[in-house]
Order: C-alpha cells, then structure tokens, then sequence
C-alpha cells in the first residue's frame, strides 16, 4: 500500500497488488490445484472427438478465453501456450520480468526477491516452494524448451488434448 496522491492517511492499492497476492496464494495450495488439474486433463483430452469435429481452430477462440479467464484469475497466466505450471508449483515462470523458463537469474536477492522487482518474491522461489507441495514437485527439475512465441495468446490445454490424441493413435498403431 502508498500514501494517497493527497498526503493524507488513507492508502490506495498498488495496481497488481492483489494479482500477486492470489498467485502467492495459488502457489501455497500448489498440491489442491495439481490434484485439480489431474482431474481436469482426462476430461480436456476426452473431448478430442468434439475438438476434432468442430475442428481445432474454431475451438481455440472459446477455449483461449476459458483458460485465459481461469488461469489468468488464479495464477496471472501470462497465455504462452506452453503451460508448465503443473512443473512450477503453479507459479507462472512468465511472470518472472526476466522470462526465465528454467530456474531463476542470478539476481535473486539474498531475502528470495526479485532484483528488478526488490518488493517481490522471485517467480522461482515461489514455484520452488510451491513444487515442494506437489505429489509431481520433482517436474520442477525437468529442463523445459525455450518459449515458441508463435504459441503465444492460444489454448495450451487444447494443445494437450490434441497431442494426447495422436500419441493414443501412435500407440495403437504400434500395438498391431
């Protein structure tokens, strides 16, 4: 909180504020939400058939606007396209001002903060608590590819289900 642009003893919320504090939030019941999301995938990737005929396309505009309302709410989802908050301890790593996918900068301060951002935690000492929750924490070692900003701003969860479908259609294939 700041004092009030006129001096006096009321304060006004730091825009952002409240974004941060439901993310730390999110991170601290990161074991709730990756029980959550476990749930979650088999019935995304169930509805390939529906995917697959309403086409992939059509459905990424109200599944973008879905994910980007729900994860945005509860992790400030940054909609990169390739989610690894189930790695992170659901802690977005696009959040970090230095978009660091794997592992924090060598700027965390000594107190776990950001140095480009001192008044908060650094993304990856929040995932890190947060994977220690999880029953999958040890993801959070697992090196993830650099970003593909083509994928920025679509479904990552419809990119889930579709690569789900095409394994199952391999794995039959090779079951013959």
């Amino acid at each position: 909180m700041i004092p009030d642009s006129n001096g006096l003893h009321g304060e006004v919320a730091v825009p952002g504020e409240t974004m941060y504090s439901v993310r730390l939030w999110a991170a601290r019941h990161a074991r709730f939400f990756e029980l959550t999301y476990r749930a979650f995938e088999p019935a995304i990737v169930k509805l390939h058939p529906l995917w697959k005929s309403v086409g992939y396309q059509r459905a990424e505009k109200p599944m973008k606007k879905l994910e980007k309302l729900s994860k945005g709410l509860l992790f400030d989802c940054q909609m990169c396209g390739q989610c690894i908050l189930s790695s992170t301890g659901m802690s977005c790593p696009m959040n970090c001002p230095k978009t660091m996918r794997n592992g924090p900068c060598g700027g965390v301060l000594q107190n776990g903060n950001c140095e480009v951002h001192p008044e908060k935690r650094c993304v990856w000492v929040v995932a890190w608590e947060g994977s220690k929750k999880m029953k999958g924490g040890d993801e959070i070692q697992v090196l993830q590819l650099p970003i593909d900003h083509r994928k920025k701003g679509s479904s990552s969860w419809l990119r889930v289900a579709h690569r789900a479908a095409v394994q199952s259609e391999k794995n039959k294939e090779t079951s013959k």
